[in-house]
């Protein structure tokens, strides 16, 4: 409904805005609104937030840019649903100050305005705090002062501290927004670093526990597991995607559901729910926690596909229709249909699969990965994560989507915590640049929270494939520092780099179809460098955050160079990265000085707390050079 003031384009929202734009605990988020009214009135804004239902709403001001636009900021310190509402008025009393300035200075006489002003500042007296009234009600006596000179009337009225005390009063015309939602995440919820291990390559859960020391000092904060339930004989698949597995082949873990369990139970070869909870105390015990794998599918051996057959989809012979992603075929999993023709087969369903995320919270799980959720329905997963959080509003769900953007940004907006993204098929300096700049500041910058992965057990891609060590580096680099969350899956620091063939992505001997055995003390590998970035990572507070992140200018298109943070955060951080992973690459910077918080004239100190080394350079274009080959891939500095 339009009133005397029109409030537009509002952030932070969603596409629709039916659910909620996302916050994390502690962080600073951006509030904007198009803001304005007719005629020439001054206007005022400022944003209202509180925990839904709560008793009291905070406030902070918003303030006037180009073009009718107003923006401020807004903090969140409690996890859960929040409610937020941008206001505005017309502010009579700084119309006032800006009038009456004016017509003074142009010698008008101005004994009417005076009495108005006193007028306007008697009104808004009641809503200044009662500490600070009287010095509202000693410049309405000042304004009516008749018997003093004009200037020390007009003194007393345009006061800067008067100003400041009725700024923040409502006034006139007052609109509201809507009450819009904001979710409040935990910080895990948007910053992490996730290592993926398949605990069957390890011996099961008692092998893997084993390797939790080793991932927590590399510096990771998730250690996350794919499917532990038992795996079907039907349709098992052999090494290399097979259709004809030897007796040893243990099958793909995603091939969910035996007669010996499904979804809640685990694959006796991994161990018991015992061990499992073994392993999950170590994890904490070494700083990390434990995320789970969601997958929605079935095995032709899961009970559920003989318990409730009216849950998938039949083909016109009666059988049940197994997955595709054409040219991939998984005869070994059946998808389920979320939508079955009777409704209460569909309710039956839906709260089935919510029992499955309710057994394993309560097994102390909070942290899920959802397996291609976006094969399942929006309204589905709406539903789904809105009554989790009700009970669970820790609870992080990452939306393993490698889809259409929009479909991709949909899933995002109805609820899931972070996203998949392209990353793994953006090489070029620019794609990069782009991309990430869409991410922090584009459309769904309010709720659309990236997770970058270099690789997967599905995908070898880019400069890995074959690719050289300094190949590795140089993706770990950008994943790790380019955003708040990344992952990693294991063998990556070791530089596996075969890919199954040249029209596919899987890696050769996958391990989804495989025990894979590695040596994990080889002393080739690139723990050092993992160790060293995510030391960095958790040194640097400007590395928790995305919208923080700009872009500076190169002579070479080979280089990426981005910063982090600001001055007045009191934390910046420049990394320039040579993305060719085969020659030296040498260039000029061009640098935003004042976005590094370093002096536009003379000499500064650039330490590089990757490799050690601290420059002196001298004004916005410093030279850089960067070797491959010498395992030079990235400077990541700081300024002493």
């Amino acid at each position: 409904m339009l009133g005397r003031i029109t409030i537009d384009a509002v952030r932070p929202t969603t596409l629709t805005g039916r659910f909620p734009a996302k916050a994390v605990v502690g962080e600073t988020v951006p509030v904007g609104a198009d803001i304005y009214k007719d005629g020439h009135d001054l206007l005022a804004a400022r944003v209202r937030w509180r925990r839904k239902g709560g008793p009291e709403w905070q406030s902070a001001p918003l303030r006037p840019l180009l073009n009718d636009r107003w923006e401020g900021e807004l903090t969140v310190s409690e996890v859960g649903p929040h409610e937020v509402v941008i206001e505005a008025w017309r502010d009579r009393f700084a119309t006032w100050r800006h009038d009456v300035e004016i017509k003074a200075a142009a010698g008008d006489d101005v004994e009417l305005e005076l009495e108005e002003g006193a007028r306007v500042l008697e009104s808004l007296a009641a809503g200044v705090p009662a500490g600070d009234r009287k010095r509202v009600l000693d410049a309405v006596a000042g304004l009516q002062r008749t018997a003093c000179s004009l200037q020390v009337r007009l003194n007393a009225g345009l006061d800067d501290r008067v100003a400041a005390l009725v700024a923040a009063v409502p006034d006139a015309d007052l609109t509201a927004t809507p009450v819009r939602p904001l979710w409040v995440d935990r910080l895990r919820g948007a910053y992490g670093a996730w290592y993926e291990l398949f605990p069957r390559s390890e011996g099961g859960f008692a092998g893997a526990a084993k390797r939790l020391a080793a991932i927590a000092d590399m510096g990771f904060d998730v250690v996350y597991l794919p499917p532990i339930h038992p795996i079907g004989l039907t349709d098992r698949k052999g090494a290399n995607n097979t259709l004809n597995p030897g007796p040893d082949d243990p099958g793909s873990p995603w091939a969910i559901g035996s007669p010996e369990g499904g979804h809640t139970a685990i694959a006796a070869e991994l161990g018991t729910l015992d061990d499992f909870q073994r392993f999950r105390a170590e994890a904490e015990a070494q700083g990390l926690e434990v995320a789970l794998d969601y997958a929605l599918q079935c095995s032709p051996d899961h009970p559920w596909v003989h318990e409730h057959p009216e849950w998938f989809w039949r083909r016109p012979d009666g059988s049940i229709r197994f997955a595709e992603n054409p040219p991939k075929k998984y005869q070994d999993i059946y998808p389920i249909n979320f939508w079955p023709e009777q409704d209460a087969d569909r309710q039956a369903l839906w709260k089935a699969c919510r029992g499955v995320l309710r057994y394993w919270i309560d097994q102390g799980i909070r942290i899920f990965r959802v397996d291609n959720p976006h094969t399942k329905p929006m309204v589905f997963w709406a539903w789904l994560i809105e009554r989790i959080r009700r009970d669970h509003p820790d609870v992080v769900f990452l939306s393993e989507a490698f889809t259409r953007p929009k479909v991709m940004a949909k899933l995002a907006e109805v609820g899931f915590t972070q996203s998949y993204t392209y990353f793994t098929w953006r090489n070029e300096p620019w794609e990069l640049r782009d991309y990430v700049n869409e991410l922090a500041y584009g459309p769904t910058a309010d709720y659309m929270r990236p997770n970058f992965w270099p690789n997967t057990p599905d995908i070898l891609a880019g400069p890995l494939r074959h690719g050289p060590p300094a190949a590795f580096l140089m993706r770990f680099a950008l994943a790790a520092l380019l955003v708040p969350s990344y992952g990693m899956y294991s063998g990556y620091e070791l530089f596996e780099n075969e890919p199954a063939s040249d029209a596919n992505e899987e890696y050769f001997h996958s391990e989804k179809y495989e025990i894979r055995r590695r040596d994990w003390a080889d002393a080739d590998s690139m723990v050092p460098f993992i160790t060293r970035i995510n030391e960095i990572r958790r040194r640097h507070p400007a590395f928790r955050h995305l919208r923080n992140v700009r872009f500076h200018g190169t002579d070479n298109d080979r280089f990426l160079v981005w910063s982090k943070g600001s001055p007045d955060e009191g934390d910046v951080v420049l990394v320039v990265v040579n993305v060719d992973a085969h020659n030296a690459q040498e260039t000029l910077l061009h640098l935003d000085l004042g976005a590094l918080g370093v002096p536009w004239q003379g000499p500064f100190r650039a330490h590089d707390e990757l490799g050690g080394e601290t420059y002196t350079w001298d004004g916005p274009t410093p030279y850089v050079r960067l070797d491959p080959t010498q395992g030079q891939v990235a400077h990541v500095l700081s300024f002493p």
